[in-house]
């Protein structure tokens, strides 16, 4: 059995290889694409989801029906769902997407001694790999993100969505490349199932530098750690959750519309889940909240509570129903809760005092900070006008929250003669090896391997001759 099943996940990983050497394949017809052709492509996709809807949603009634005789959650099942709502907003999407305009190739940046310029110049980072849940949505959502900033791609989804996936890159992705005069095999989906797909896909450095990571819990935390300790940088939130403080300054109303609004999906990451009640309307408020909740079908988790505070609900298959509640002191104390005791997702504050929102917006820390708005915005499409490819809560710089296309892209900068530069210049091709940029290291200092380890400091310390610290996250897998 233990030898079937190491050939089996060396065919898995044979089968990532060849998708990612496929990519690269197609990443000088991308490179050196005109915007125009660029967006082509995209209207290209959104008229295919049209003309191929019959093949996409037959493909996503087996899913649905394999899910529903699988014991799927309910929460689950609803992002796997397609119709034809759903893809006329997937096509409505790609529109927008591709009349937005594209990022300037070069910018200015000073001028030198002996008639030299600096110019900083956006370089494809050639082929980024994507591990995402299982929604077929988002096959279409980082296809697009990824052809729209040049990259090419492997993609990988939850088992449960494969067939609608495959049905999506078979009838709309490589046809409209091709439509559009571009390579075709640009965007490959990895049609493997289970996780040895994921692992393989954050293995291969030399092929794919850089893996987006969507979706909660310990597995994207165990897929993080091993992307860095095989030198692949993610992009990826393994926790989420959405908080919001109700201020004393607050409205009822107000208060009232903010949770209703935050609680419209309990499947997805940026719901609200920590619910905080100013201690000077605790005794007052919490009945009618409570019975707000109650009337939506929601359960409130109320002190003495027998989890964390940031526990994530979304993740708890039968109790995604829930909202913890909990008590604050003031603004700077809320906000230190949302910062110490949740993933830093997001963070809201109910309050008609500006000074009070002021207080709680400067203390939080997390990548979304709203005032008298909902967590739920949260979201490339609803925050930025694009789709994101995922969403990175890294404390560190590069991008940060919803990332688009305008975030996958490497720095290059360039000193030449200050000469007129002739126009179209073409998008240069891609390195072959992963810059050092994007390569995960141990820090010299601490030993930290990867972004999750700083934050959870969940790290074994131990020298060991000719060997770097370990991230005991990827150990115990």
């Amino acid at each position: 059995m233990q030898n079937s099943a190491a050939a089996s996940d060396a065919a898995v990983a044979d089968a990532v290889r060849s998708a990612a050497r496929a990519a690269r394949s197609a990443v000088a017809s991308l490179a050196s694409a005109p915007d125009a052709v660029i967006d082509e492509a995209l209207r290209a996709m959104a008229a295919a989801l049209e003309g191929a809807a019959p093949a996409i949603l037959a493909a996503n009634a087996q899913d649905m029906q394999a899910a529903a005789e699988n014991g799927l959650p309910a929460a689950m099942r609803d992002r796997l769902k397609l119709d034809d709502a759903r893809l006329r907003a997937m096509a409505s999407q790609l529109e927008i997407l591709a009349g937005v305009p594209h990022e300037p190739l070069t910018r200015k940046v000073r001028d030198l001694a002996g008639g030299l310029v600096v110019r900083e110049r956006r370089r494809p980072v050639g082929v980024v790999g994507a591990n995402f849940e299982a929604r077929p949505n988002v096959t279409i959502d980082v296809a697009s993100q990824l052809v729209k900033s040049r990259n090419a791609g492997v993609l990988r989804t939850g088992s449960a969505a494969l067939r609608s996936a495959s049905a999506l890159a078979d009838e709309v992705i490589a046809p409209a490349l091709a439509k559009a005069g571009l390579n075709p095999q640009a965007v490959q989906l990895v049609r493997a199932s289970g996780q040895a797909a994921a692992y393989a896909l954050v293995r291969v450095p030399d092929l794919v530098p850089l893996v987006i990571l969507r979706g909660s819990g310990e597995s994207t935390r165990a897929l993080a750690a091993e992307g860095a300790a095989h030198g692949v940088r993610t992009l990826a939130h393994a926790d989420g959750g959405g908080v919001l403080y109700v201020h004393p300054s607050a409205q009822r109303s107000d208060a009232s519309r903010l949770i209703e609004s935050s609680v419209d999906r309990l499947g997805v990451c940026n719901r609200l889940n920590l619910l905080l009640i100013d201690r000077r309307l605790w005794d007052e408020w919490l009945p009618e909240v409570t019975a707000q909740l109650a009337a939506l079908g929601i359960e409130a988790s109320l002190p003495p509570h027998e989890h964390p505070l940031g526990y994530e609900w979304a993740l708890d298959a039968g109790r995604e129903a829930t909202v913890t509640i909990a008590p604050a002191d003031s603004p700077a104390q809320a906000a230190a809760i949302a910062n110490d005791e949740t993933s830093g997702l997001a963070a809201g504050i109910a309050a008609s005092d500006p000074a009070a929102a002021a207080e709680f917006l400067d203390a939080y820390a997390g990548t979304g900070a709203f005032w008298n708005a909902t967590t739920r915005l949260l979201d490339g499409f609803k925050l930025l006008g694009v789709p994101e490819t995922g969403i990175n809560i890294d404390a560190l710089p590069g991008p940060r929250g919803p990332v688009t296309f305008r975030d996958l892209y490497l720095r290059q900068f360039v000193v030449t003669p200050d000469l007129p530069r002739p126009r179209g210049d073409a998008v240069p091709p891609p390195p072959r090896a992963p810059p050092a940029s994007l390569v995960a290291r141990p820090t010299s200092n601490t030993g930290l391997c990867c972004s999750l380890c700083r934050r959870s400091r969940r790290i074994n310390r131990a020298k060991r001759p000719g060997k770097r610290p370990v991230c005991r996250q990827s150990e115990q897998k």
